[in-house]
């Protein structure tokens, strides 16, 4: 199994990295021939934001790009900013989306967030899950967020071995089959009002 944690923390050390960590950790506990890779968007904020000038990764983004396309699953984790994700963490999917349109494409992904206080709890559901979602890839149903006063105490390490358990058992669901890679939009085709209306009133 290849795990890929995207860790958009800032400081060293960061919760939100030691966050990534132990969700690693704990999807990748029940397989010891698990590879996981750690990338630090932290050091690559220049190379970004240089995509968006250029038009194309420079080879150091490149190769994460096509690590994160070539991951069984995925494990992202950001810092809220603003009630949100931050920007160097949204910055870098829009690149991934740009260059690699597919590579979230039915690949299971683990969201999770830090925060200052628990209040911004509700970050996993109102932006992180809705963006991934749009990315089309499938999101572990369990997202943790750890506030600073979680850290040591009850509950955090229950959610971790959970969320973690959950990515194990979506990755080993879907490795015998090929993800699809793309695929028509749901939406390309859709029926027009007055069809719908005039199929109702034929049917009164």
């Amino acid at each position: 199994m290849k795990l890929v944690v995207v860790s958009a923390g800032l400081s060293v050390p960061s919760s939100t990295r030691l966050l990534g960590d132990r969700l690693a950790t704990a999807a990748a506990s029940g397989d010891a021939a698990a590879d996981v890779r750690v990338v630090e968007l932290r050091d690559l904020a220049v190379p970004i934001a240089h995509t968006f000038t250029s038009g194309f990764p420079e080879p150091e983004l490149a190769d994460v790009f096509q690590a994160v396309a070539g991951a069984d699953g995925l494990i992202v984790v950001t810092p809220v900013f603003s009630a949100s994700y931050s920007g160097l963490f949204k910055s870098f999917f829009d690149a991934l989306s740009v260059n690699e349109p597919d590579a979230l494409t039915g690949k299971p992904v683990l969201i999770a967030a830090t925060g200052g206080t628990g209040r911004h709890s509700l970050v996993l559901d109102h932006a992180l899950r809705p963006l991934f979602a749009h990315l089309k890839a499938v999101v572990v149903p369990t997202g943790v967020y750890a506030a600073s006063e979680d850290w040591g105490a009850e509950g955090l390490d229950a959610r971790i071995e959970r969320a973690g358990g959950e990515l194990a058992a979506l990755v080993s669901g879907l490795s015998a089959t090929a993800r699809p890679r793309s695929g028509r939009d749901s939406f390309e085709q859709v029926l027009p009002f007055e069809q719908r209306l005039a199929a109702l009133r034929a049917a009164e």
